[in-house]
């Protein structure tokens, strides 16, 4: 999907943020130019691996197909998915993410505990494109 916002795979999957010097605040998606805090009179930014797992703060049933630059086969008949906001205590921040395939709104709930998870974007016969699900923590990939 995007160079450098996540790294690793399996148990070492990964989502990439950057951590202020000056304010401590980290940010994702990452920062590479400037401290996003108002605040703060600015600092070097130094990446950080976000948590693993956090806890649905909360979700959605996205049933359309939506529009570029998301990337979709238009022959294939459109999959409806959940987007799920994760609260990652530790950093302090709320980040979205669909959920693992497999899991619809009828699984989830909010303050459940969710992991980080490598996922398929898309893939054609040349590239596999690569993003993160939210998988409800306890269950095999």
């Amino acid at each position: 999907m995007v160079d450098g916002w996540f790294t690793g795979d399996g148990d070492d999957f990964r989502l990439l943020g950057t951590r202020c010097s000056a304010c401590a605040a980290v940010f994702f998606p990452r920062e590479d130019v400037h401290c996003r805090n108002p605040g703060c009179p600015g600092g070097d930014l130094e990446e950080v691996p976000l948590s693993q797992r956090g806890y649905i703060w909360s979700y959605t049933d996205s049933r359309y197909r939506p529009p570029s630059p998301y990337v979709t086969d238009p022959e294939l008949p459109w999959e409806p998915y959940a987007l799920i906001a994760v609260e990652l205590e530790s950093e302090r921040m709320v980040v979205l993410g669909q959920a693992a395939p497999g899991f619809t709104v009828a699984d989830l709930a909010v303050g459940m505990e969710v992991e980080v998870v490598p996922g398929v974007l898309h893939e054609d016969t040349e590239t596999i494109w690569t993003t993160w699900h939210w998988r409800p923590t306890g269950v095999a990939i």
